[in-house]
């Protein structure tokens, strides 16, 4: 297999660049793009895109949107801070801040391997008639557009599985009519984590297509998972024994500690373990087996029926009671203890919840590459 030419948009701490690594798959990284959730930023966008159309090439493109975003917002990146200290094969001028500033057509042909995900917005437009302009003005549509002008060998794109319903099913119905106009051939799974290996209920849609027709179907499930969240804990894995061996996750029994500033204060404890309202009531669940869906807010202490919480001797009593480490979220989806944290603790929560887990990617990337099609 010939190293794989990668390129990613929405592109967060790298889901798929640390799935190829734990995969030992060769690779580059054409080019990056995520804008760090940075939404104080704006700009005339038909305008700013012209003006880049005019430019003589990549380099120069990325030179200017470096200068307009540095004349924009003076708040950091901290996406970009992630991914270049964990993925030296991206060079720096080929991280981009903003994904409707992207000239796809710089990359035309270079790109095998083509990735991301998008914000669900609706549609104005009532089913599919207008194609890829039927989605102008939303993020997908910037997907959709790069997509047409890179012309990757295979594209995947990742979102939540409520798109499938969102907005009545229209939503869906346009996205489903663009990627069929792009003449690509697709097929669409939603795909729980907790199939694959890590012990997290996170379900989420799919979508991969091939430039040629191919023989492709999504991995299918594991029957039993063979770990649990506690295995996953500092307690239990001190920091530096969730290892990858062979593109599987191994977590050697070595007992470790935690700060005293994740454990809950008498207060946060008394909110936390409350069932919530008569309107909404949960029930309170820590110590689970199988984690629920990590939140890119889980830095902020939901309460126990949202989020997850763990105690060393199992128990609910005070004082033992203790959120996630920022590792610990990131081990649940699916990055080895060689993953560099660089960002503070809400950043990295931030980061770890907004993220594809690295374990399905890797289930999903092993039947592509059955294809033969980067032979």
């Amino acid at each position: 297999m010939s190293k794989i030419r990668l390129a990613t948009v929405f592109s967060g701490i790298g889901a798929v660049e640390f799935a190829l690594k734990r995969m030992s798959k060769e690779y580059e990284v054409v080019f990056a793009c995520d804008n760090g959730e940075r939404d104080d930023i704006s700009y005339d966008k038909n305008k700013e895109f012209e003006y880049i159309k005019t430019l003589n090439n990549a380099d120069e493109k990325h030179e200017y949107l470096e200068k307009l975003y540095k004349k924009l917002t003076r708040k950091k990146n901290y996406v970009q801070e992630s991914y270049l200290a964990n993925y030296s094969e991206l060079k720096p001028n080929r991280f981009y801040q903003d994904i409707m500033l992207l000239d796809g057509t710089d990359f035309k042909g270079q790109v095998d391997l083509f990735v991301g995900g998008s914000p669900c917005q609706s549609f104005s437009s009532v089913g599919f008639q207008g194609g890829l302009e039927d989605a102008r003005g939303t993020l997908f549509y910037e997907f959709a557009r790069l997509v047409k002008e890179i012309e990757p060998k295979v594209f995947i794109y990742e979102n939540v599985r409520n798109l499938l319903q969102h907005d009545n099913g229209n939503t869906w119905t346009i996205i489903k009519g663009i990627f069929d106009s792009l003449g690509y051939h697709y097929k669409f799974a939603v795909l729980n984590a907790a199939d694959y290996g890590v012990p997290q209920t996170r379900r989420r849609l799919f979508v991969v297509g091939f430039k040629d027709k191919i023989d492709f179907e999504f991995p299918p499930k594991t029957l039993e998972l063979t770990t649990k969240m506690n295995d996953y804990m500092e307690d239990n894995c001190a920091f530096g024994n969730m290892l990858n061996v062979d593109s599987k996750i191994v977590l050697n029994p070595v007992k470790g500690s935690v700060d005293s500033k994740y454990f809950l204060s008498e207060k946060l404890y008394d909110y936390v373990m409350k069932t919530g309202t008569k309107t909404f009531v949960q029930k309170v669940e820590i110590n689970k087996d199988i984690a629920r869906t990590l939140l890119k807010t889980m830095g902020n202490r939901h309460r126990a029926g949202v989020d997850n919480y763990f105690s060393n001797d199992g128990s609910n009593d005070f004082g033992k009671v203790r959120m996630l480490t920022e590792r610990e979220a990131h081990r649940l989806m699916g990055y080895t203890d060689d993953y560099k944290i660089v960002v503070s603790r809400a950043q990295a929560y931030k980061q770890a919840g907004n993220s594809i887990v690295v374990d399905v990617m890797i289930a999903v990337l092993k039947c592509i590459f059955e294809t033969k099609i980067f032979d």
